[in-house]
């Protein structure tokens, strides 16, 4: 894995790979969605949640890109270990706040509003479908903000109401929600 553009661009990143629950986004989906991401916002003002934040992928390519108020959540302790390895080999410990807890009991306890959330969870979650009305029920979302779903053709959001787009990189899709209305 590798941070694609800004500070940190080029750089690589290896996690131990022996029993992690984790799924990388691949860096050719990734790319899509910050190019996306940077046509609609401007880095340094944004205040984001990552959901199932796994290696830290998408917290350190913000952070790489002007963010400064990114939030990271994983309930595996291996994960959030690493992060804070790599956090710190990096410099970016006072950028990103980790939080070890599952993201079903954090999302009802947060207290702030957030311009942009990722949710990257295990494809065969159970409770996968719930989130993004657990997002909209506890307004985590600022009023122009997104909230961006990662998942395969398995899920559709289309007919959510507060889907606004989709993109399609092969067996990884990105759902995109705002607050409608």
């Amino acid at each position: 894995m590798r941070i694609i553009s800004g500070k940190f661009g080029g750089r690589r990143f290896t996690p131990p790979a022996k029993n992690w629950p984790t799924r990388p986004t691949t860096d050719i989906s990734k790319e899509g969605l910050f190019n996306i991401i940077s046509n609609n916002f401007d880095f340094e003002n944004l205040k984001v949640l990552d959901l199932f934040c796994g290696t830290g992928n998408h917290t350190y390519e913000f952070v790489s890109r002007g963010c400064t108020d990114v939030t990271c959540v994983d309930k595996f302790n291996g994960c959030i270990q690493f992060i804070k390895k790599t956090t710190k080999e990096l410099g970016i410990e006072d950028e990103v706040q980790i939080v070890r807890g599952d993201i079903f009991k954090f999302i009802p306890r947060a207290q702030v509003q957030y311009d942009y959330i990722f949710a990257g969870p295990p494809y065969g979650l159970k409770t996968m479908d719930m989130i993004p009305d657990l997002i909209f029920k506890h307004n985590l979302l600022k009023p122009e903000g997104w909230f961006v779903m990662e998942h395969n053709p398995n899920h559709n959001y289309e007919k959510h109401p507060n889907f606004d787009f989709s993109r399609n990189y092969g067996q990884t899709i990105f759902s995109v929600f705002v607050i409608k209305g």
